[in-house]
């Protein structure tokens, strides 16, 4: 994907499966709640290097799991042509965050330097483990901060920066 696109476009999940004989298929979200991707209209979608765009007919949540029709799919063999497609969404569509509060997306690739000025590495992604959310740090080596106070001090978004409370060696 291009820079370009990389910068307006966010991977919010993938279809995973199929669902019922009537063309249902599974999907894999990555938004919070789960549920949310369905109210992400349309997905974006890249096949044989093209962009092209899904709709969905109709979808809900289905025991833990999500699960749509896709606008002109009603058979689950046409459907199982789209098992691994990976679903993006415009990130003009996501609602804007209060100040202070970020999306995973924009920390994800920012800078992180711990109080004595120590540079750490770069934030690779970010993890929910249950109880807390966690940064994952790659640098000299990979270092888990918890997303929360007391470990992260500051955000600065314009300077792609993340100040942490945390040592070098642990």
């Amino acid at each position: 994907m291009s820079q370009d696109l990389n910068n307006k476009r966010l991977l919010i999940g993938q279809i995973n499966g199929l669902f019922g004989v009537q063309g249902w298929v599974k999907i894999f979200s990555h938004a919070h709640p789960r549920k949310n991707i369905l109210s992400y209209q349309p997905w974006h979608v890249k096949v044989n290097d093209v962009w092209t765009t899904l709709e969905i007919a109709k979808g809900r949540e289905q025991g833990k799991t999500i699960v749509a029709q896709l606008k002109g799919v009603s058979d689950r063999e046409i459907a199982r042509n789209y098992i691994g497609t990976e679903l993006y969404i415009e990130k003009s569509q996501l609602p804007k965050l209060p100040k202070g509060e970020y999306y995973w997306d924009e920390l994800t690739g920012l800078e992180v330097i711990n109080c004595q000025k120590v540079v750490l590495g770069k934030i690779s992604y970010l993890v929910d483990t249950g109880s807390n959310q966690v940064m994952v740090i790659n640098g000299k080596k990979e270092h888990w901060v918890p997303y929360l106070e007391p470990f992260l001090i500051s955000i600065d978004i314009d300077k792609r920066q993340v100040l942490v409370d945390w040592d070098e060696d642990f």
